[in-house]
């Protein structure tokens, strides 16, 4: 016995569906690249530059902070801990910000609140009025790199991001490069008041040049924007879809694990654990911090060309930074006496070097597993990651500093600085686990 299918089926072909202003085909033309593209960017990272130095201007003025406000090292350790903890606490919602209002106005927002805090520390002469503009800047800081990378989004073919996006790090390296370089020895000719003032005027001519030349995405892409308007009904939807992502997730551990012992080392307690524990002059300790960032960038343009020729090199990018960066220290923290040879110094320094550049693989999954109408979002909530590791090492370093050393700040001995950096481990491992937790959840989504 057969059964006769029923007569009112609808034919199998049935014509294509005309494009709708919701279908990503029209509202998402392939970006242009070229000259325009580089100038787009080439504007938006002048701002992250500028952040970059206002952000680590304090990694070569902590022993003068100390001094100045006479405070020790769980003080001293607050100030870049309210900094990085409103940096992480505003990606979210500069996130939706740069996804709603587009990154040309964040980024003007931006260089005030940067140049506000900045002008506002260097003419404070004690410990909470600095405190508050440390976290007016951190909030200014905050709105640099994502709405660099939503500009390269707009403005770059997909595949190019991934190097894009390294070299935005490596741009923010050369920020790095002028603080250690040129701020350590204008802070130590000019002082304090003088050489701050002069950063927070340095916005002034990054704000016009902002207003003036920058364009959010190229001029085919910028009439229309329906799926924008679709987008402001839901922010909490929004939020709540990346954060179900896996990708998204796996980001925000791969940024917080691979990020935060070079920006620790960087930010705050590098100079004071090459000065008070290894006995070395400020002139040789700047050098090694100058180091590190030349490691940065030279591990950002070799990270950069493996990402954009292949996503295969994601993972072993991570897992091998991790392995060496935990190595490294482990020989360091335990070589006898506390005083390891500077050859083994260097070697930790070049290898803390791969740490920035690695963590932007984080957000190469979080662009990978987003629409664009929602990577800013993506974005933000990865790049918290890097930031809440950093601030709960730079407090738990902090913290033992102080309970080793009891006659407090200038009498840090190598050996509580070995047993306070052995607080690293702590947030290394965490972060592994929901590495490898997280790789085989996005794995299986694939």
């Amino acid at each position: 016995m057969t059964v006769e299918p029923a007569r009112s089926a609808p034919p199998l072909s049935v014509p294509a569906p005309r494009p709708t202003v919701e279908s990503p085909a029209a509202t998402a033309p392939t970006p242009p690249g070229g000259r325009a593209a580089w100038l787009a960017w080439s504007v938006g990272v002048s701002v992250y530059i500028l952040a970059v130095i206002h952000r680590t201007s304090l990694g070569v003025a902590g022993l003068d902070a100390a001094e100045r406000f006479g405070i020790g090292a769980s003080a001293l350790a607050t100030f870049s801990i309210l900094q990085v903890l409103v940096y992480a606490a505003m990606q979210v919602p500069v996130g939706l910000l740069v996804d709603r209002f587009g990154p040309r106005r964040v980024l003007l927002l931006g260089v005030l609140l940067l140049s506000t805090g900045q002008l506002a520390f260097a003419f404070s002469s004690s410990f909470a009025p600095a405190l508050a503009s440390r976290a007016v800047l951190g909030c200014g800081d905050a709105m640099t790199f994502i709405s660099v990378l939503r500009i390269a989004a707009r403005w770059f073919p997909a595949a190019k991001n991934p190097f894009v996006a390294q070299l935005t790090g490596l741009a923010g390296m050369g920020g790095n490069l002028v603080t250690t370089v040129v701020l350590a020895q204008v802070l130590h000719s000019e002082g304090w008041t003088p050489t701050f003032t002069a950063i927070a005027l340095l916005g002034v001519a990054v704000f016009a040049l902002v207003a003036l030349f920058l364009k959010d995405a190229p001029a085919q892409e910028r009439p229309a924007r329906p799926v924008e308007r679709r987008e402001r009904a839901g922010i909490g939807r929004q939020v709540l879809d990346c954060w179900r992502e896996p990708g998204t997730r796996l980001g925000l551990w791969i940024h917080f694990t691979t990020q935060f012992p070079g920006n620790t080392f960087g930010l705050l307690w590098g100079l004071p654990y090459l000065v008070e524990a290894q006995g070395m002059s400020r002139a040789a300790a700047g050098g090694l911090l100058t180091l590190l960032v030349l490691s940065t960038m030279s591990f950002g343009l070799v990270f950069g060309r493996a990402l954009s020729r292949t996503a295969r090199a994601r993972m072993p990018i991570v897992f091998g930074v991790l392995a060496a960066t935990g190595l490294g220290w482990a020989l360091v923290l335990a070589w006898p006496g506390g005083h390891p040879p500077t050859w083994l110094l260097v070697g930790i320094i070049l290898v803390m070097g791969g740490n920035g550049p690695a963590s932007l693989v984080g957000l190469d999954y979080a662009r990978a597993r987003n629409p664009v109408e929602r990577l800013g979002t993506a974005s933000g909530i990865v790049n918290m990651g890097g930031f809440i590791g950093t601030m709960i090492t730079l407090f738990g370093v902090g913290v033992l500093l102080d309970a080793l050393s009891p006659d407090g700040a200038g009498a840090y001995s190598a050996s509580a600085f070995r047993w306070a950096f052995c607080w690293q481990y702590v947030p290394l491992a965490v972060g592994t686990v929901m590495i490898l937790r997280l790789r085989r959840k996005v794995a299986a989504a694939s």
